[in-house]
């Protein structure tokens, strides 16, 4: 007779269980191919057999099962569905998915939200405040304490912080530190001055010195690890290692964090660590302090005491109005390694300091009709593969950047086929404030396609590579605190051609930096891109082409724009030192890399092959052909350019009656004008968020409207 323990007992108990699951799917299985779903709940059981009924309760487990089914009896004609019940499913760990977990074409898996119910899976953590009484924190807080609350931390379970990080402009995105988050919205970690003011940099030392990161050329930021400021309230903060800069700190394109290592109040002085400012420091430009527990002053603002555990808030509305999450998760919420034909559907991702989702190789894999929000990195990159895309998602308040498409072969020139189509991204890029857009793509054959983006610091969308294919967006209140910058950007490369941007409406582009915004920016000899089809109303210089070739601009609308086309020289005057092959390579070592005068690159782009022997440095092949121009100023073309062609183009310097671009009445009164110029009339009404069974409105998407979108 043997005798069985608790813990030997309950082994049994499960391993019976699980027999008796494996039993009831075999059964299923082999006598009904009619079950095809299985079903998750926050309430569920993992013993129990995943139906309607008796849901499991983990993702992981309905896997387990997904695997099972198919190893038995293979996938359903119409493939498998795991509907998540409403609530909420805590993430610390990557939920990953590989090719056991897929479908095939016309039978994929797909996880999705239960009709009518909201999924949340949140990389975060509820706290609870009570009344300030840290006594010391009292004496140097300025607001008033009645409104003030205290969350101990590590009396809630939480101990590990996150670090803030040396990151921005030219530098790798680093896991953001620990937020807090109240009524859905990222609070402010106490600052100085408050959100929407700048301190500027007084004076610098005066001693140049190149390896901090100064621009040679220029004189424009060559001081190492000091500058004077002409703020006297510094001199009452209290040094405790984690107070941080983040600034604009030489040019309004670039900006960084820089951690304080003193201050020297009699002068006034910030002494940084290193890594300094990128771009060194420059006299007049714009930063702000964080991390300031003396400066906790307004509604919104946090501080978090790492070495008691203890953070401070300032609610902007009651604490029992609304939950306070912090945010612990630092991995990839979701990981798809090599998965074919899996899709997730109509999930809320919220309060990671990560990224959401990476799909890695793999193919026909979507997430569609997801919210992703409150996320300290990135929203979805999609690596590799092919056919991986992202559709009808909503995502605002990213820290970084919202979609990345990487996919095909640039030597080849295959393309990747992703997408990014019918999403609503704003308020990204609210942590590293330049270069992390709302949509990147790169490699050969990509495509972003009716999406709307808006209100953010710098750029829209991101491109670089060929054969790419940027249509039916919608663009607006992009560049909100950068200069020099364009919406959609593409710049230091003669080989990334073949790339279309047509069908884009563009509008209410502002800039308040010293070189203002480009609606399409073709940076730095960038060529072979074709605008066709594009509304630009009120943006900035429109189409920017700076010192490339074979660039086509053609049937477009501008009205009352800075310059609605404009094309410099830059290779034979200011940015000459390009041209430089034995100096500077950078472009040569590019155009040798695709072999240009072989296929499939003399074939498909055979203008790029005779680039060496025209003048590189001179811009040729650039058209402007058969666009209406209103108002605002038609051309902007260098002295310096010595062949370009305008042609069939209709110029009126004023906005004629009856030309309203929101409303898509673009033309003249007299459209005998149009078959004058072979202009082609534009699909307007295409143009943005579209309804389809991701976006039911297309309206729908971030609560708040900064701009005027399209009707």
């Amino acid at each position: 007779m043997c005798t069985v323990t608790g813990n030997s007992r309950m082994k049994v108990i499960h391993a019976v269980l699980g027999f008796a699951v494996l039993c009831w799917l075999a059964a299923a299985c082999s006598s009904d191919r009619t079950v095809t779903a299985f079903y998750v709940s926050p309430e569920g059981d993992d013993r129990h057999a995943g139906t309607a009924d008796a849901p499991f309760r983990t993702v992981e487990r309905a896997q387990q099962a997904v695997r099972a089914f198919r190893q038995d009896a293979g996938l359903p004609s119409g493939g498998l569905t795991v509907y998540l019940r409403g609530g909420v499913y805590p993430l610390r760990r990557t939920l990953r998915f590989t090719r056991e977990d897929g479908g095939k074409e016309g039978a994929p898996v797909v996880y999705r939200a239960f009709p009518g119910e909201e999924v949340h899976f949140t990389g975060g953590q509820a706290i609870h405040f009570e009344p300030l009484t840290d006594s010391e924190a009292g004496r140097r807080i300025r607001a008033p304490h009645d409104r003030l609350l205290q969350a101990d931390l590590r009396g809630q379970g939480i101990i590990d912080f996150g670090q803030q990080k040396a990151t921005g402009f030219g530098r790798p995105t680093e896991t953001a530190p620990m937020e807090l988050f109240f009524q859905g919205e990222p609070m402010t970690p106490a600052r100085y001055p408050n959100a929407g003011e700048w301190m500027r940099i007084a004076s610098v030392p005066q001693t140049c010195d190149s390896l901090c990161g100064g621009d040679e050329r220029t004189g424009r930021g060559t001081h190492c690890g000091r500058f004077a400021c002409a703020e006297d309230r510094i001199a009452g903060w209290r040094l405790n290692g984690e107070i941080w800069l983040q600034g604009y700190w030489t040019w309004d394109w670039a900006d960084s964090y820089v951690r304080v290592e003193r201050i020297d109040a009699a002068a006034r002085e910030f002494i940084t660590a290193q890594p300094h400012g990128v771009y060194g420091y420059s006299a007049g430009q714009r930063f702000y302090a964080m991390h300031v527990l003396e400066e906790l002053d307004c509604p919104g603002e946090w501080f978090l005491n790492r070495e008691k555990g203890l953070l401070y808030f300032w609610p902007p509305s009651p604490a029992e109005e609304g939950a306070a999450v912090v945010s612990l998760m630092e991995d990839w919420m979701v990981h798809l390694d090599h998965a074919e034909h899996l899709r997730l559907e109509g999930f809320i991702f919220e309060y990671t300091r990560g990224s959401v989702a990476l799909i890695e190789g793999g193919c026909h894999n979507t997430i569609g009709g997801c919210v992703i929000r409150n996320v300290g990195n990135d929203g979805i990159h999609i690596l590799g593969g092919h056919h991986n895309g992202v559709a009808g998602c909503d995502l605002h308040h990213i820290g970084d950047a919202g979609i990345s498409l990487q996919g095909g072969d640039r030597l080849t020139l295959e393309p990747g086929h992703h997408f990014a189509v019918n999403n609503h991204i704003c308020r990204y890029s609210r942590i590293n404030r330049t270069y992390r857009p709302a949509i990147q793509l790169s490699g050969s054959g990509n495509r972003a396609a009716h999406n709307r983006i808006h209100d953010a610091p710098h750029m829209a969308v991101a491109f670089s590579g060929n054969d790419h294919c940027l249509e039916y967006n919608e663009v607006y209140d992009i560049a909100q605190e950068t200069g020099d910058v364009g919406a959609f950007y593409i710049g230091r490369d003669w080989t990334e051609r073949g790339n279309l941007i047509r069908f884009n409406y563009f509008h209410h582009l502002n800039g308040p930096g010293l070189y203002g915004v480009n609606a399409v920016y073709l940076d730095d000899f960038a060529s072979g891109t074709t605008l066709y089809g594009n509304v630009f109303y009120r943006a900035g210089k429109a189409a920017f082409i700076g010192g490339g070739h074979d660039n086509i601009v053609t049937n477009n609308v501008f009205i009352d724009c800075e310059a609605s086309v404009h094309l410099d020289a830059r290779g034979v005057n200011w940015a000459s030192y390009y041209m430089k092959e034995d100096e500077n390579p950078e472009l040569f070592r590019k155009l040798e890399a695709v072999n240009p005068a072989q296929p499939p690159y003399s074939e498909r782009y055979p203008a790029l092959a005779r680039l060496p022997g025209l003048s590189p440095g001179q811009p040729k092949g650039n058209v402007f052909r058969s666009n209406l121009s209103y108002g605002g100023q038609w051309r902007d073309v260098e002295q310096d350019v010595d062949e370009v062609t305008l042609e069939d183009n209709f110029i009126l310097r004023e906005i004629p009656p009856g030309i309203d671009a929101a409303a898509g009445k673009l033309y003249p009164e007299d459209e005998s004008i149009l078959e004058h110029i072979h202009f082609q009339k534009i699909p307007f009404e295409r143009i943005g968020l579209y309804g389809d069974e991701y976006r039911k409105s297309p309206l729908a998407g971030c609560r708040a409207e900064p701009g005027q979108p399209k009707n």
